[in-house]
């Protein structure tokens, strides 16, 4: 069983991931913390395998959390649950020994493929014969291709929409989102429900002054 630590300071998310990790078999929760000092403290005291690290947490950083962990000489591995879309950063966390780089927002299925794909990393052992059971131990925490997007749709136009909803607080009509994008209010609905139907946002019925209630579409803060 790998005993896994959630690190999220929204306790929303917190939640959604714990739900997550429960789902999995071979998979337990060791606890749910909600700030980097915390994180240290249970890691001290708890037997924990893996961390599951949000970067933007309420008292420091994710890779000081990192750091803190590698001089301590704990033996834990990180997967870093993050928004930050800055390459700097991806390779700074590598350099401290993160094993996987999940971005937010996330389905569930992409969760556990990361978690599926540690796992098989963690079971590996004995001497390899050669080079290529190196790089297939190695391979196992990369991620496969995501599966096609549904006919007609485009990577491109899906992550326009994930950045024009991260920039809404509030979340965004169809209309306003085919605005933001420059698409049109149809092509901006399709996208909108797809991320609905996968978890990566919900929808919220706006009231206005006459007729039926507008959906309005908000990003999944997992």
């Amino acid at each position: 069983m790998i005993r896994v630590l959630v690190v999220e300071d929204e306790p929303v998310a917190a939640e959604a991931h714990r739900v997550y990790v429960e789902r999995l078999p071979g998979f337990s929760v060791a606890g749910v913390v909600h700030s980097g000092g915390d994180a240290l403290r249970f890691c001290e005291r708890e037997p924990v395998d893996l961390v599951l690290l949000d970067f933007y947490l309420p008292d420091t950083h994710g890779l000081a959390v990192c750091r803190s962990l590698r001089a301590a000489g704990l033996p834990i591995d990180v997967i870093a649950v993050t928004s930050a879309r800055d390459l700097g950063l991806v390779k700074a966390a590598v350099s401290v020994g993160v094993v996987q780089y999940l971005l937010k927002p996330f389905t569930f299925a992409t969760l556990r493929e990361k978690l599926e794909r540690y796992a098989e990393f963690r079971d590996a052992s004995g001497e390899v014969t050669g080079q290529a059971e190196i790089d297939r131990a190695l391979g196992a925490l990369r991620t496969t291709e995501q599966p096609p997007l549904p006919k007609g749709m485009s990577v491109q136009t899906l992550e326009a929409i994930t950045d024009a909803l991260s920039g809404a607080a509030d979340g965004l009509s169809a209309g306003a989102a085919a605005s933001a994008i420059g698409a049109s209010r149809v092509t901006a609905r399709r996208y909108l429900e797809y991320l609905a139907d996968n978890g990566m946002a919900h929808r919220e019925p706006h009231y206005g002054q006459v007729g039926r209630p507008e959906v309005w579409y908000r990003l999944t803060r997992v």
